[in-house]
């Protein structure tokens, strides 16, 4: 049997190959992103309201727990802050406080990170229209602080 000396040309990658290229680059980010949005539908409040709960029970307990419990809260009003309004998250913030005594300690300043926030979001006089004396003054104490 005799096998050919003379080189053979090699044409460029096939469309298999640029395929499975662009999807060994794009899947990693497509799942990542998608496992960021899983998890922060997840009602970390503890609430018996409805939610989206796209995460494995497994993981969530795991990251929840690396974190703590005001930092949650906090991030979570944040976000509600954007969404709805101050008075919606300071009304939650209340109700958490009211529910677990723990983080009564945590209020003050979590008020004035959602007063900080509110300025940045909806301007200085419409962010003091939402206050109200959830842990005392601290929203107006964040507002203030923020307009200076």
């Amino acid at each position: 049997m005799k096998h050919t000396t003379t080189p053979r040309t090699r044409r460029g990658r096939g469309p298999a190959h640029r395929i499975g290229r662009t999807l060994a680059l794009v899947l990693p980010v497509v799942l990542v992103l998608s496992g960021t949005l899983a998890v922060t539908r997840v009602n970390w409040s503890g609430g018996s309201s409805n939610s989206v709960l796209a995460a494995s029970s497994e993981d969530v307990s795991t990251r929840a727990s690396s974190r703590a419990p005001q930092d949650v809260l906090r991030d979570r009003l944040l976000l509600e802050l954007q969404e709805r309004n101050p008075g919606v998250a300071l009304t939650h913030l209340q109700q958490a406080v009211n529910g677990r005594p723990s983080l009564a300690r945590h209020c003050a300043s979590i008020a004035r990170a959602l007063g900080r926030a509110a300025v940045r979001v909806y301007g200085p006089t419409r962010a003091q229209s939402y206050a109200r004396p959830v842990c005392d003054t601290s929203f107006a104490s964040g507002v203030a602080t923020q307009q200076g």
